[in-house]
């Protein structure tokens, strides 16, 4: 198995929005903002390459926006999704799969592209099989609104229509490997409902894909939970466990939304669980 990172892309959030209730005194020493309140994000996604299976996992926001929605995210930098699988030695339709830990715009959006002819929608891994989960789904397509601005139907309803959604099934242990695609999934429903979170063994080691439960090193601290999650009080629970299975057991952290840090190690500490150590990719995944 080789695994290789995708930048998919880099934009800009509010620094309040993603932190929630926490000061910006407390969270700009760790996020500094610059002079609109904006954080540097990144749409770093993981590609798995495992025999003959090539797993991307998340895809980013794509470019099938217009540039009104683009102007909300400050996009900066010339990463791209393309870009860098061609750097990894591939092309979009090499990949047989695309996991999408949740359907949230900037996870999902570069799955789906205009046609030719700009008239429709297309997918634009062709050759790929697309996993969701049924519950997710659901919750996706029938929207709450406090959600709806993230779940566009032009990311979602064309990927539907193509024939190539998949949906795996919910087990109790992250550690149980799905069969199609080799790496186990834990289920957390404090960001949006069953967002996927993979764990996949390599080298002897647990690389956790984070997604959304701790979008940057930042976020480590309990309490320091987006103004985005529906349900704050269970992603309290949810990361609690979570990062003191993470510290007791060393597992290695690929953060997707922190732009200057790729992946983390946690420990136990007087004040709770606290960054250890910060990785390139290159330092784990060779």
């Amino acid at each position: 198995m080789n695994l290789y990172p995708i930048k998919a892309g880099n934009f800009k959030l509010d620094g309040g929005a993603m932190f929630g209730v926490v000061p910006k005194v407390l969270w700009n020493k760790t996020n500094p903002a610059d002079n609109k309140n904006l954080i540097d994000i990144a749409a770093r996604c993981l590609l798995i390459e495992d025999g003959d299976k090539l797993i991307l996992i998340d895809s980013g926001m794509g470019d099938k926006q217009s540039e009104k929605f683009f102007s909300y995210y400050s996009l900066w930098g010339n990463d791209s999704l393309d870009k860098s699988l061609n750097e990894k030695g591939f092309h979009r339709d090499d990949i047989t799969d695309v996991f999408i830990t949740h359907l949230h715009f900037d996870h999902c959006g570069g799955v789906v592209q205009w046609n030719t002819t700009k008239t429709g929608y297309e997918l634009a891994f062709k050759n790929a099989k697309i996993w969701s989960n049924e519950e997710h789904w659901q919750w996706a397509v029938n929207p709450n609104a406090r959600e709806k601005a993230s779940f566009l139907k032009e990311n979602i309803m064309p990927i539907q229509e193509s024939g190539q959604l998949n949906f795996i099934s919910r087990t109790e242990n992250a550690f149980q490997k799905n069969s199609e695609l080799g790496f186990g999934v834990l289920f957390v429903d404090g960001h949006t409902e069953k967002q996927m979170i993979p764990h996949i063994e390599h080298n002897n080691k647990t690389i956790v894909f984070m997604a959304d439960l701790l979008p940057t090193a930042g976020h480590i601290p309990l309490p320091y939970v987006m103004g985005y999650d529906t349900r704050p009080l269970l992603t309290l629970d949810e990361k609690k466990l979570f990062l003191e299975n993470a510290a007791t057991q060393g597992w290695y952290l690929f953060l997707e939304h922190d732009a200057h840090n790729e992946i983390i190690t946690v420990q136990h500490t007087e004040k709770g669980v606290r960054l250890k150590e910060v990785f390139t990719c290159q330092d784990i995944f060779n």
